[in-house]
């Protein structure tokens, strides 16, 4: 139980259904839908596309979603709705301009997948009329919705990497928005109308295909409305790997599920320390986290094209990299110094009455993604593509028809004593090591979502370890003196939502106090 003469927050408790997210407003939207007769599924998509007007910053329909559902029976099935390369896209091209994959360049601007993934998702597995599903976000992104502290100070970080026409719809006079300004995006309500009157063509095909690729086009992208009407989801059978009693499912590449088991696999073969926030733990984790991440880099890409999975998903594999971890000194960073710019997702977590649950990640990757729009409707355009590398013969190597490899994905966790926990952990690169950690959090101390989620972080990346104030200063110092180059991140560390489905049915919500949101029952 937390100490009630802190600040904090309690778990949220209830029996018929739950909703988790960043955002007041979508948690309170998931509610309203399951309240109307609507599952879980019918909830997580109106909530989740209402978080792209919610947080602009961090996602929108111009992205890529992934999903893991748990229905009534108990049988867990994956979604993997992220968009491909373009069929002209020009490896050589690309790198005969950069040395490594671009950010903010076209080429770095993959086909969006997720309303192809939410249409598929609705069709399948939902229950209201899809355009009783959109309605919400249909309303708010007409009539705006008022900025919330943490969306604007993202703004104030990111606000300069829009560009062009991008700058007209996301900016007030070419400023950032702030604390309860209205952010209102009318002209992809009307793309939401037509998807809620024609399901995906109403995206992929007509008009609104049509400004996308002749936005895409004009900045000297090779996108055509055939890359655009391919797109298609894919169903997926999800990882599974057992930590200390516990299972975790996750989503098989092009996301980097593996390397959160694989770290946890590390992290299996060490006693647990007795202080769940002590210096050890976080270097062991530091450490666990940089040979992790180095798997991650050489073997995960689109599904077609792994080849070593099982290797990175061996026991026998975590116990060889975890003798390589020296319990007092830090190794050099054995990943490449990489780019070290603030990601952006949405994470969405919804059980209803019936038990089903939805594990559901939304994003368009960088803050504000490649910062361009298209100029009828105003779509954000994601810059997945700058998960490709421009190394030659490397299995994600960027090209046509592929797809790039991912940071953003949704996990289940089942414990032996029968609960089913959905949950995710937002913050771009950071996902699978808070994959680990949350994990640890529950398994290893006992703790409830809410507390596990609310705990202090640190992250190992690009040869710093990046340490929350949360942390005291002995554990700064403690790192420090085993090696470590400490920073302390301007923005706290990822978020997470996670929801458990006790044994008795009871249900148990937390939400992540690092960005604006709740978890609400009923």
């Amino acid at each position: 139980m937390r100490d009630f003469h802190k600040p904090g927050r309690s778990a949220v408790f209830a029996d018929q259904g739950m909703c988790a997210t960043s955002h007041p407003l979508a948690t309170q939207t998931a509610i309203a839908l399951l309240q109307a007769g609507g599952n879980a599924v019918d909830a997580a998509i109106g909530a989740a596309i209402l978080l792209g007007f919610c947080e602009p910053q961090s996602t929108g329909i111009g992205g890529d979603m992934f999903a893991l559902v748990s229905q009534p029976d108990g049988q867990i099935i994956g979604l993997n709705a992220s968009g491909r390369a373009p069929a002209g896209i020009d490896a050589d091209a690309l790198r005969a301009k950069y040395d490594t994959m671009p950010l903010y360049d076209v080429g770095a601007v993959t086909v969006p997948g997720a309303i192809d993934g939410f249409c598929r998702l609705h069709g399948d597995h939902g229950h209201l009329p899809l355009d009783r599903v959109l309605a919400p976000s249909i309303h708010y992104a007409d009539a705006g919705i008022p900025v919330a502290p943490r969306v604007a100070f993202d703004y104030t970080q990111s606000a300069a990497l829009l560009s062009g026409h991008a700058r007209s719809l996301f900016l007030k006079d070419d400023a950032p928005l702030p604390v309860g300004a209205r952010f209102a995006a009318p002209g992809q309500a009307e793309v939401l109308r037509r998807v809620a009157a024609e399901g995906r063509t109403g995206f992929y095909e007509g008009e609104v295909a049509e400004d996308m690729v002749a936005s895409l086009r004009a900045l000297g992208g090779s996108h055509t409305l055939d890359d655009f009407a391919a797109t298609q989801c894919t169903y997926v059978e999800p990882l599974r790997s057992r930590y200390r009693g516990a299972e975790l499912l996750e989503l098989p590449p092009n996301g980097q599920g593996a390397t959160a088991m694989l770290i946890l696999n590390m992290l299996e073969t060490m006693d647990p320390q007795d202080d769940p926030f002590s210096t050890q733990r976080a270097h062991l984790e530091a450490e666990a986290t940089k040979l992790g991440y180095d798997a991650r880099d050489q073997f995960i890409a689109d599904m077609d094209h792994v080849t070593r999975l099982d290797h990175m998903l061996s026991k026998g594999t975590a116990k060889a990299l975890a003798d390589l971890i020296n319990p007092d000194t830090a190794m050099p960073d054995p990943r490449a110094a990489s780019d070290n710019v603030h990601k952006e997702t949405i994470y969405i977590t919804v059980v209803d009455k019936d038990r089903r649950a939805v594990s559901l990640i939304y994003s368009i990757f960088h803050s504000f993604g490649s910062g361009l729009a298209s100029d009828t409707f105003g779509i954000l355009f994601q810059n997945r593509g700058g998960g490709f590398t421009l190394e030659q013969g490397h299995p994600n190597e960027v090209g046509p028809g592929k797809r790039p490899m991912h940071t953003i994905i949704p996990g289940m966790l089942k414990l032996d004593d029968g609960s089913l926990m959905p949950f995710g952990v937002m913050g771009g690169a950071y996902q699978s090591a808070g994959h680990a950690r949350f994990v640890s959090n529950i398994v290893d101390y006992g703790m409830g979502p809410q507390a596990a989620i609310d705990g202090p972080r640190s992250f190992a990346e690009a040869g710093h370890v990046k340490v929350e104030r949360g942390y005291g200063q002995a554990v700064h110092d403690g790192l420090a003196a085993k090696g470590h180059n400490v920073q302390i991140p301007e923005t706290a560390v990822g978020g997470a939502q996670a929801i458990r489905i006790r044994p008795d049915g009871v249900l148990e919500g937390g939400s992540d106090p690092r960005k604006d949101g709740i978890a609400l029952g009923y």
